[in-house]
C-alpha cells in the first residue's frame, strides 16, 4: 500500500533489461554521430533536410519547411483534420558559442587575431584555451556563398582563446568571475606570420592573403558572414561503464535528434510536428525564432496540404486545439553542489526524462507554467506507455532560473509542457546527458506523437 502511494524518482538502467540496454546503447551511437557533424544551427537544418529524404519526407504527406537554413519543421500529415489539433514537439537548434564579429581581423604585438561577441549564457573562463573551429557562411560582394567549416578535420588548423598565464594572474584571481573574465577580451587567435616585403600589419595582411586564395574573399566581406565559433572536441563516452556522453552542444541538439527520430518512427493519426528554431539562446526573437512568425506559416502549409483553407479563423482553430512538448533540457544534480537545488523537486541523472511545469525565474518571471490538466494528460500517457519519467524544476526559488520557447508558443492559445533530459554542465563546452534519459526522452516524444 506504501508503495503505490509514495511518489519515488527510478533509475531507468534498473528496468532496463540486458537487450534495452543494447538498445539504449545503440540510439546512443548514433546520436553520438549526428552530434559530432551538427555543430551550427545551419549544419543541424541541412542534416534533418537528408535524414528526412530516408524517411519519405517530401512526399506526400510528409514534407519539410525549411526556415531561411536556421529553422525547420518536419511535419507528418495524419488522418484527422489539423482543425482538431497538431501535435507538436519544439526544440532549438542553436548553442551557446562564440561569434565572430562583422569587423573583427586585426593585428597587435605580432599576432592576428578576431575580435567576438559571446552568443547566448556561458561561463566565459570555460572557453579559454581550448581547441575551437569556426564554421558558417559569407556572402561575398559578387552574391557567392561561401561554407566555412575549419577544425573538424585532423589535418585544419585550430584557433584558441588564450588566458594569462597563473603566475601573472594576481590581478585577475582577486576579481569575481564575472568581472576577471572581460567579453572584449575573449579574441581568437588566428595567425601568426607576417607577409613578406610588407611591414605594417604584415600578419593581417598575410591572413587576408591566406583568405582570398581559399576563399575569394577580402576583409569587407565579412559584413556579410555569419562565422561562429565553437569547440571541436570530440563527442565521448564517459565512465567506465559507458552511461554518459560528453559533448558540445546537448543543448538544445539533444532533444531535436530525439524529437525528429520519433517522428521517423510514429504511426501518428493527428498531424504530428517536429519543429526546431533558432535564438533560444538570446530571447527566442528575430526571423527564426519561437517569438516570430515561424509556427503560424508552419500551420498556413499545412492547412494548404490538407485542402483547407488557412483563414485567421481556422489557423486559431488549430492552435487552440493544440498540443506541445516544449522540448528543452533540464538541469541535473551535480553531487558536488546540490545546494543550488531543491532536491525533492531537482532533476536526477539517470532517471529519465523530466518534466517543468514551469521556468523562468524568481517568483515564475517569464514562464508558461503549463495548466494542471495538460501535466496529468502527458503523465498518463507516459506512465502508460512505460516512459521513465520525473518531474523537475530550475534550481531553487531564489537561486536563479531560465527560459525555453514554452511561454512564445502558449501565447498562441497552445497547450505546452518543458519536456526534456537532465544535463550536467549546461551551457558549458562539454556537456554531460545520460544515454537512459536520451533514449526515454525518444521514447516520450514518440508516444506523444502517437497518442489520442
Amino acid at each position: 500500500m506504501t508503495k503505490n502511494l509514495f511518489y519515488k524518482k527510478e533509475n531507468a538502467w534498473k528496468g532496463y533489461s540486458e537487450k534495452e540496454k543494447k538498445v539504449v546503447m545503440n540510439y546512443a551511437e548514433q546520436y553520438k554521430a549526428f552530434l559530432q557533424i551538427c555543430r551550427t544551427e545551419r549544419i543541424t537544418v541541412q542534416y534533418m533536410k537528408n535524414e528526412s529524404k530516408k524517411h519519405s519526407f517530401g512526399k506526400g504527406k510528409k514534407f519539410v519547411i525549411n526556415n531561411s537554413n536556421k529553422a525547420v519543421a518536419l511535419v507528418s500529415l495524419g488522418t484527422i483534420s489539423p482543425l482538431k489539433g497538431i501535435k507538436f514537439v519544439g526544440s532549438h537548434i542553436d548553442v551557446p558559442r562564440i561569434d565572430v564579429k562583422q569587423n573583427p581581423l586585426y593585428e597587435k604585438f605580432d599576432l592576428a587575431q578576431l575580435k567576438t561577441h559571446y552568443y547566448g549564457g556561458i561561463k566565459k573562463y570555460q572557453w579559454f584555451n581550448r581547441p575551437l573551429g569556426i564554421f558558417g557562411v559569407i556572402l561575398t560582394r559578387t552574391g557567392k556563398k561561401i561554407e566555412v567549416r575549419i577544425g573538424e578535420k585532423d589535418s585544419d588548423p585550430v584557433f584558441v582563446i588564450s588566458d594569462l598565464l597563473p603566475h601573472l594572474s594576481k590581478d585577475q584571481g582577486g576579481k569575481t568571475v564575472s568581472k576577471a573574465f572581460d567579453g572584449e577580451k575573449l579574441n581568437v587567435i588566428f595567425g601568426s606570420i607576417p607577409l613578406s616585403g610588407k611591414e605594417k600589419d604584415s600578419i593581417k595582411a598575410n591572413i587576408l592573403n591566406i583568405l582570398n586564395k581559399k576563399y575569394g574573399i577580402i576583409e569587407e566581406d565579412f559584413i556579410s558572414a555569419e562565422l561562429e565559433v565553437v569547440p571541436i572536441d570530440k563527442v565521448r563516452d564517459i565512465g567506465m561503464d559507458r552511461g554518459l556522453i560528453g559533448g558540445y552542444g546537448h543543448d538544445d541538439r539533444v532533444c531535436s535528434y530525439a524529437s525528429a527520430t520519433a517522428l521517423f518512427d510514429s504511426k501518428n493519426k493527428y498531424t504530428a510536428v517536429s519543429v526546431m528554431f533558432d535564438k533560444e539562446e538570446t530571447g527566442s526573437d528575430g526571423k527564426t525564432g519561437a517569438n516570430g512568425r515561424f509556427i503560424e506559416d508552419v500551420i498556413i502549409e499545412i492547412l494548404e496540404k490538407s485542402n483547407i483553407k488557412p483563414t485567421f479563423a481556422n489557423v486559431r482553430k488549430v492552435m487552440n486545439n493544440s498540443e506541445m512538448l516544449s522540448a528543452d533540457v533540464s538541469c541535473g544534480v551535480n553531487p558536488d553542489y546540490p545546494e543550488v537545488h531543491d532536491i525533492k523537486n531537482a532533476a536526477i541523472i539517470g532517471n529519465g526524462i523530466a518534466i517543468v511545469k514551469f521556468a523562468g525565474s524568481r517568483g515564475k518571471a517569464g514562464t508558461n507554467d503549463a495548466n494542471a490538466e495538460f501535466v496529468n494528460k502527458i503523465r498518463n500517457i507516459f506512465n502508460k506507455s512505460g516512459v521513465v519519467w520525473q518531474s523537475a524544476e530550475l534550481g531553487k526559488v531564489d537561486q536563479g532560473g531560465g527560459g525555453t520557447i514554452a511561454k512564445f508558443m502558449a501565447q498562441h492559445g497552445i497547450d505546452v509542457l518543458d519536456c526534456g533530459p537532465a544535463l550536467l554542465g549546461m551551457h558549458s563546452p562539454f556537456e554531460i546527458v545520460s544515454k537512459a534519459d536520451l533514449y526515454e526522452t525518444y521514447k516520450a516524444y514518440r508516444e506523444f506523437f502517437i497518442s489520442m
